[in-house]
Formats: structure tokens, sequence, C-alpha cells
């Protein structure tokens, strides 16, 4: 969908397809008729927006295919679907039986993760409308913190800087821009606002910036006033935004359901408690309150004691779009946990999956347009 900023910028809203499995292009292509179409229906939108996530093998194909890349933009346009964004956080398999750390891996310091967004800049700059102002691919936060050392950080660095001559190649060849946004995570390199001004304010944030989840954000303890301060007078740009909300409980053990097997579900405290998942944080008896890295419906508020962060993600959207100019132009609904979701919550058929996404995109847009923000 796209919105527009009382200064006149256009917004893009729509949501990431990382919440569904498929990793061919002829499965990808099949989701859009039977997500994508529904959504945008149900929300009466003439265009949906949609964060491609795009498995390291399905990108490596399309982006040695130039054929290939016209059909995909072929069958989105076809459809009133558009790309502006791509995930390239998962490099692949991120509906296996069990992800956990794997998600994480390959990191920044190797030659597989700049190939692989390489190939999603280059998908991207041939799938971005014609009037879209740039492009954005959002990845990990270079890393897992452990292990991790001086002789990887220089790696990761060198990383960048090749990452940004690509994305500088890649203008000169097509004629559009392609940032790369890099996503604060629970547990990473780069998880709070002063980790991701350590580590990235010496990039090129011409080309490389943040990629800011609001549920990460919340799940850091961190507020978003300050948050965005720090990173502008770093100069330190939004590129993209993930407009999701975290579980939260003043009293843990309401959360038990929640813990699974399949991602992981970092737990933090106010007072500097942390676990990296949710079965650790209750052998280790971490107290409360907690704010859980569980990506949550936007729109449906969990049964008392539970709550989400929903109130952190309405401040960072009030900061974001607030002033004369917003901050960011792209926002995705990046609610991933649908199909692990506490069996009474869990959708149990791609209606209602897809009914359950238009309820969020709902959500956020009118977050927005409570903000001022037009249609």
């Amino acid at each position: 969908m796209r919105l527009r900023h009382r200064s006149g910028t256009t917004l893009h809203l729509g949501y990431c397809t990382n919440v569904h499995p498929a990793e061919d292009l002829d499965g990808i292509i099949a989701q859009f008729d039977t997500y994508a179409v529904p959504i945008r229906e149900r929300l009466g939108s003439d265009v949906l927006g949609l964060g491609l996530w795009l498995a390291a093998p399905v990108a490596e194909v399309l982006a040695a295919d130039p054929g290939l890349r016209a059909k995909l933009r072929r069958e989105l346009t076809a459809r009133g679907l558009e790309v502006v964004t791509l995930n390239g956080f998962p490099y692949r398999s991120f509906h296996d039986p069990v992800v956990k750390h794997a998600v994480y891996r390959p990191d920044w310091t190797t030659r597989e993760r700049l190939s692989y967004t390489f190939d999603l800049a280059r998908i991207l700059a041939d799938l971005l409308p014609d009037d879209a102002a740039r492009g954005s691919v959002s990845t990990l936060p270079l890393g897992w913190r452990d292990p991790w050392n001086a002789a990887m950080a220089d790696q990761a660095a060198r990383r960048l800087d090749q990452l940004a001559a690509g994305l500088a190649a890649v203008q000169s060849a097509t004629g559009r821009v392609v940032r790369v946004a890099f996503e604060p995570e629970p547990g990473c390199i780069v998880e709070t606002t002063g980790q991701a001004i350590d580590h990235l304010a010496r990039a090129d944030t011409g080309r490389l910036g943040i990629c800011l989840d609001l549920a990460h954000l919340a799940c850091a303890w961190e507020q978003p006033a300050a948050a965005l301060k720090a990173l502008r007078a770093r100069g330190l740009p939004i590129v993209k935004v993930q407009v999701s909300a975290a579980l939260e409980s003043t009293d843990p053990e309401a959360l038990r359901e929640y813990a699974e097997p399949r991602f992981l579900h970092q737990t933090r405290n106010p007072h500097g408690g942390a676990a990296d998942d949710l079965d650790e944080a209750f052998a280790r008896g971490l107290p409360g309150p907690w704010r859980v890295h569980y990506h949550v419906p936007l729109h449906a508020d969990p049964a008392p004691p539970l709550a989400t962060t929903t109130p952190v993600l309405r401040e960072a959207l009030k900061e974001l779009t607030g002033g004369p100019e917003p901050l960011c132009d792209h926002y995705d609904v990046e609610t991933y946990t649908w199909g692990v979701l506490p069996p009474a919550l869990r959708p149990e058929t791609p209606r209602q999956l897809a009914d359950g996404i238009a309820d969020e995109l709902d959500f956020a847009r009118t977050q927005l347009r409570d903000l001022g923000v037009t249609a």
C-alpha cells in the first residue's frame, strides 16, 4: 500500500513474506494467489506491497537470469502487487522444524552472505516500480555475538566496504538505488542503538543503514525517541522499518505456552537480565518483567497478564513520521511466527492466515493515519 506523508513523500507499507515457507520460484508465485491477492482485496487497496523473502538458491537463479526477473515482475504487476524491499536476513530453510541459531549463518564475515545480498540487490533493481525512489534489502546485524573477535570484526568491515562498492555498481548498471539495512536483534553483535553506532557508523551511510525492527527495539528496552535521536546524530539512516510487536508480561509463568522449538525467543528484563531463549529464561529464573522476542499479531491483544509492546510501536511510528520529513519510507509488517503461535491462536487455513495478515496491515495503516499520514 502507498501512503502519503504530509511532506508529499510516499510511504510504502507492505508485509514480509518470510511467514510463508516456499523457497522456489513456482512456490513463491503460488503465494501471491493464496495470500497476497486475498489480502489486497480485503484491504480494498489497488496495490499491495510485499517485502519478499527469497531464499539463497532461488535468489541465485533469479540474479543470473534477466528473463526470470522479468517474469517475476510481470506476475507481481498482474496481481496488483509491488516490491520495494526484500528481506535478506534468513539465508534459507527458515521454516525447518528447528531454526534457532542457524538463522544467523552465514554471517557477515563470509563470502556467501555478501554474494547472497548482491543477488538480492540485482533482483530488486529489476523489480522496483518505475516511480519508486529506491529499494531496500534488510539483513542480519553482522552475526551472532559468540563467537566474535577482532579478526572477525575486521573481516566483516571489509565485507561491508565490498557491499557498498557492489551497490554502487548496481546503481551504475541499472540507474536504481538499492540500500542495505542492518537489523539490530537481541543476542547479536548489534543488538542496541549504541552497538549499531559502534559497528556501522563508519560504513558508507549513503548505501548502508539500519532496519529498525520495533519488536527488537522494545526487547532492548530502548526508548524510540532517544534511539532515533542517537542514530540521527551519528548520521545512520533508517533505511527500513519492520512494524512488529513483542510479547511482554509481568508474570513470566504466563509465557510458558509460547516456548516452542523452531525459533529463538530471546528474553530481556529492564534491569539488564538476559536469556537467549524462553526455556533458558525459565530455567534460570530470570526476574520479571519480561519482553520476549516473539513477534505477535499486531491487532490482537493477548489475554492478561500477557501484553504486547504496541505502545513502543506507536511511539516509534510517531517519532518516525512526526517531523517535516519522514525518517523512513519503507514499512514492513513482519510477523513470521503465525505458524508457531499457541494452537488456540494459530490460523488453521490459508484464508485465516491471509485474513490475519490483512488485519495486521489495517492496524498499521490506521496507526499511520492517526499520525497524519494519508492514503
